[in-house]
């Protein structure tokens, strides 16, 4: 008689089991929690959103870091050949410098994470600080002749740095920290229109949750009988704007206080920074129903436009 095979096992590798250890370890969350508020009440005004990336459309601490990274990569690289001390230290030094805008970017989008990304992003930020700290003494011993003693603290800054990435690609893949938790709106949703409930079942000026194709969609009509339809779950981390407030023809998130505009979903503050897809609304024989609204680039563009009266709002 034949063996039989055996069954593959289904642990997890033993990084991943620690990991999933990290994102559940309380014992660090009053320094959190001192954190979180202590990066929110930095004075920073308008430059906040700077940092989130909202201009850019994605977060600026993944391309800030790679100043940093790619200056103590090289000095890495140079420190393997000799003769080539000054262009090291040099490196190491723009490194240091690049740095500080790379940090400050980090810990606002750090400050408006989940719990759980939280105490990875603490561990990510603390093994980046062992980095600049050993790329510190590193600089310094350069500078005083001390090659060998510089090059050890540079191997091991970039040792550092390693780990840091390690965790820093957790939290952006594994942990969805940064990605725009509604790009996946438009690949879902049907084309054409969906009737999504009586106009009764819309009171004036207050937020409604909705679905179509099992997609939340959030639904305001003014006072006027204009409706705006957003989807529902906001960009920056998937909060449920139906229970946010409505102001000035926008949306605040009720979880990290993104700013939607309901006329076409840009964001018109962070940290989102993804607007969200907005959807085309009409009110046919008493009944709201809406269509989403095609992308720049589209081409169904031209066949998804009715009406010329037909666009980001309906009115009865």
């Amino acid at each position: 008689m034949s063996a039989m095979p055996r069954r593959p096992r289904g642990r997890q590798n033993l990084l991943l089991r620690l990991l999933d250890r990290l994102e559940g370890e309380p014992r660090a969350d009053a320094l959190i929690d001192a954190l979180r508020d202590g990066v929110r009440s930095l004075p920073l005004g308008p430059g906040r959103d700077l940092l989130h990336g909202r201009w850019l459309g994605h977060p600026v601490h993944p391309l800030a870091v790679q100043v940093p990274i790619g200056s103590w990569m090289s000095a890495a690289v140079l420190d393997l050949r000799p003769g080539r001390s000054r262009e090291s230290w040099l490196l190491v030094g723009l490194g240091l410098a690049a740095a500080a805008p790379a940090v400050l970017a980090g810990a606002a989008d750090w400050a408006e994470l989940h719990r759980r990304q939280q105490r990875v992003g603490l561990a990510h930020a603390l093994a980046n600080a062992a980095a600049v700290g050993l790329y510190a003494a590193s600089l310094a011993c350069r500078v005083k002749g001390r090659e060998t003693a510089g090059r050890t603290y540079g191997f091991l800054g970039l040792t550092a740095v390693g780990v840091g990435g390690m965790l820093g690609g957790h939290l952006a893949y594994h942990q969805a920290a940064g990605a725009n938790h509604a790009e996946e709106v438009p690949q879902v949703v049907t084309a054409g229109w969906h009737r999504i409930g009586p106009v009764a079942g819309f009171p004036a000026g207050r937020p409604v949750r909705r679905a179509v194709d099992d997609v939340p969609v959030l639904v305001v009509r003014e006072t006027g009988g204009t409706v705006h339809a957003l989807a529902e779950r906001c960009s920056h981390l998937a909060g449920p704007l139906s229970e946010g407030t409505v102001a000035d023809g926008c949306v605040r998130c009720p979880w990290h206080g993104s700013v939607f505009r309901l006329s076409d979903g840009r964001n018109v503050r962070g940290p989102a920074t993804a607007p969200q897809p907005a959807f085309d609304a009409r009110i046919t024989d008493g009944h709201v129903e809406v269509r989403l609204r095609p992308q720049d680039g589209d081409d169904s563009a031209g066949d998804a436009r009715e009406t010329a009266g037909q666009g980001a709002a309906a009115t009865q």
